[in-house]
């Protein structure tokens, strides 16, 4: 039997009084000087952090990348340089749009985020289950954001702003139509695949650049929620997700991911027929094919969920040698807003939480701040240049020069420098991509989702909608025409871009 433990304060002072407080008389008033009751109702008040604004419900878990084939013509990052490396890592699954204690079962898009604890620093892959989203500038992220909310005045989700959002934006339609899919209720999050969704760099010993994606693959396959089953399955277990995976993991059934990229130059980058750093647009598999790199296994629940899941922060502005940035509009825009999120929720030391530490060493001159816990530095210098100690940027890691298309600055409308096709790949995703029974279950679940708009602006949002709909596929947008009861000859797509059609 292990040797008993004292109970104590939270600065180690044993007591006993844990259960009553002290007061005047069995039935007095309570004494101020009991501050025993005072540390635990303070501690118990302050209990909960910021939630999340994005991404509040999550689930987590421990595991293993193995290296499985070589890329290092692409990249000289050390958790890539030889076959059979095994690198620790951390991976956050979450849902979008709802708060923490929300069903995660809900159509929604899910988080993907992975911490990867390399020898030179973590990196963070921070991206979803679907290679595209709704925009691809992140001045409209919040205005996008607050659409999937509640409104603010009846505070209840709204799909009136939901799809007026969406019907004014139609760069969005791609995502919208992988939501409305079968993919938007994904069964737990084993089953998924996920994506880095951003276009990223890669770069080699020789310092030859390369754009890449990263793809993630279920090897336990794909399987989702049709509409009726999630919603089901939200009243019958909100944490469907969440103890699917704590299961899986407890009972042995280990979860894993291919990881896959796809690799352009940058000459073709600079030729090709779309822009290729645009979020809203995927690169073709058949012109880019998808080349094998390693797996990927979660092994390990967290052992305390708010220290290790709630405290998790990650960042795509993370990232090592061998790997950076590239012109994507959103990722740029996310370069500063997450770490910036998670300097308001956690602090401005949130790095030193054991989640987020990265286990190798770390060197620098950040000092002070609310949390500070691992010692301050001592009394070393808090300053650069200086006399004393022996810290030196490494010139191995001195970034590359980037070379700019333009030296004019500007702000580009949405619809210029030839953005605007927003209809081909969705009409491809639903000819190509989506089988019959899949096509049937999207234009159920738009009818369904878009028979919420409601309010004077209804026919006109309706109307707006459609005409995205109808651009991408003429069938795709009768079949959704006629589930809502729009007059149909109206709607036909010789006339769509012409007449308002009637609800």
């Amino acid at each position: 039997m292990s040797e008993e433990k004292k109970l104590t304060t939270a600065s180690g002072i044993p007591y006993y009084h844990h259960e009553d407080t002290m007061s005047a008389g069995a039935r007095g008033p309570l004494l101020l000087q009991d501050f025993i009751l005072h540390e635990k109702m303070a501690h118990f008040n302050r209990e909960r952090i910021p939630e999340r604004v994005v991404h509040a419900k999550g689930s987590a878990a421990y595991g293993t990348f193995i290296v499985t084939h070589d890329i290092t013509k692409y990249t000289r990052a050390k958790l890539f340089s030889q076959v059979g490396k095994k690198t620790k890592m951390f991976l956050r699954f979450s849902t979008v749009g709802g708060e923490k204690g929300s069903a995660d079962t809900e159509r929604d898009p899910r988080g993907f985020a992975i911490k990867f604890y390399t020898e030179e620093g973590n990196w963070d892959l921070v991206g979803n289950n679907t290679p595209i989203f709704f925009i691809k500038d992140p001045k409209k992220f919040s205005d996008f954001i607050h659409t999937q909310k509640r409104d603010p005045y009846t505070n209840c989700k709204s799909p009136t702003m939901m799809w007026d959002f969406w019907s004014l934006n139609p760069e969005s339609l791609h995502q919208v139509m992988f939501l409305m899919s079968d993919r938007g209720t994904p069964y737990g999050y084993r089953h998924m695949h996920g994506f880095g969704s951003h276009t990223f760099s890669l770069i080699n010993d020789k310092n030859e650049q390369v754009w890449v994606k990263f793809h993630f693959k279920s090897a336990q396959g794909i399987k989702n929620f049709v509409n009726d089953e999630a919603v089901k399955m939200k009243g019958e277990d909100p944490d469907f997700a969440q103890r699917d995976l704590v299961n899986a993991i407890e009972s042995g059934d280990f979860p894993k991911w291919y990881l896959k990229i796809q690799v352009m130059t940058m000459e073709q980058a600079k030729n090709y027929r779309f822009n290729p750093f645009d979020l809203t647009k995927t690169w073709s598999q058949k012109e880019f094919p998808l080349i094998d790199v390693g797996i990927m296994e979660l092994n390990e629940n967290p052992r305390n969920y708010f220290a290790e899941v709630e405290q998790a922060a990650f960042a795509p502005a993370h990232v090592v040698d061998g790997i950076s940035y590239s012109p994507d509009k959103m990722l740029q825009g996310r370069l500063l807003s997450y770490p910036d999120a998670h300097r308001y929720r956690l602090g401005a030391n949130y790095e030193q939480i054991p989640v987020n530490k990265c286990p190798y060493a770390i060197n620098n001159y950040e000092r002070d701040g609310f949390m500070r816990v691992d010692g301050n530095a001592g009394a070393n210098p808090n300053y650069y240049p200086n006399s004393f100690d022996n810290i030196k940027p490494d010139e191995k890691y001195k970034g590359l020069p980037i070379e700019l298309d333009t030296n004019i600055a500007d702000w580009y409308d949405r619809n210029g420098q030839g953005e605007n096709d927003h209809y081909t790949q969705p009409g491809i995703f639903y000819r190509e991509v989506l089988s019959d029974y899949d096509k049937k279950n999207l234009v159920s679940n738009i009818v369904g989702a878009m028979s919420g708009i409601a309010g004077p602006k209804k026919n006109e949002i309706v109307n707006r909608q459609l005409c995205h709909f109808f651009r991408a596929d003429i069938g795709l947008g009768m079949a959704i025409a006629q589930g809502l009861g729009v007059n149909v000859e109206q709607a036909m797509p010789k006339q769509h871009d012409k007449q308002p059609v009637t609800v």
